[in-house]
């Protein structure tokens, strides 16, 4: 599902990454963990193609494709379609109800506004909150409001997740209704999962822990 071949990435004169070389199955949940500054966040991005690598030489293909060489629109478009992003704040939009907040990918990736708010309910009763899709976020509490923010990386049926400290803003009982939830979702869609902690409960869950260190790989479980 996911394979990259010797990452580098360089912010002016720091190398960040120094040759990352992965390969993630189909339906498979990764961690990956290690120090802050060690890369963890930059490869995520990195394969969230977010950022670039430095050298031309690196590799991306995702589900088959390599998205290196892809022109900017082409590359907006498969990152819509192919790939679900969660991050640590939730990121939902205040002036939009948690069902207008999950359709927005839809709606950009042009799908008609009923299908998109047919979906949107579909996952909001798969995760529990059928009840809450007319509530803005100021009125969800924090668990609710990651659960919104994982349906609507979820709306676009993309082949992989990626999670950046997605319990990291959350109590230890949300924290672990969520860590279960990935993996729910994994079994239902069949989908790939790479996520960015510190919590350690979360990533001895995965099926495979990265472990980085400076830059590089250190050590696969």
């Amino acid at each position: 599902m996911i394979e990259i071949k010797d990452i580098h990435k360089k912010f002016g004169d720091l190398e960040v990454l120094k040759g990352v070389s992965l390969h993630i199955k189909k339906g498979e949940i990764v961690s990956i963990v290690g120090a802050s500054g060690a890369g963890k966040t930059t490869l995520l991005q990195i394969l969230g193609t977010l950022e670039s690598p430095t050298n031309k030489e690196a590799v991306i293909k995702i589900d088959g494709r390599e998205v290196q060489g892809l022109s900017a629109k082409d590359l907006a478009n498969f990152r819509n379609k192919e790939i679900g992003f969660i991050f640590q704040f939730h990121q939902l939009l205040p002036e939009f109800t948690a069902l207008e907040n999950i359709c927005i990918p839809a709606y950009i990736n042009k799908v008609p506004k009923d299908k998109a708010q047919k979906e949107a309910l579909e996952l909001l009763e798969i995760l529990g909150l059928t009840d809450r899709a007319n509530h803005k976020p100021d009125a969800l509490s924090g668990g609710e409001q990651q659960r919104v923010a994982v349906a609507r990386a979820l709306i676009n049926k993309p082949s992989v997740i990626l999670a950046d400290e997605p319990s990291g803003n959350l109590d230890s009982e949300s924290a672990t209704h969520l860590h279960q939830l990935f993996f729910s979702l994994r079994d239902r869609f069949n989908q790939t999962f790479v996520l960015v902690t510190h919590n350690e409960s979360l990533a001895n869950m995965a099926d495979r822990k990265l472990t980085m260190v400076d830059g590089r790989i250190q050590q696969t479980l």
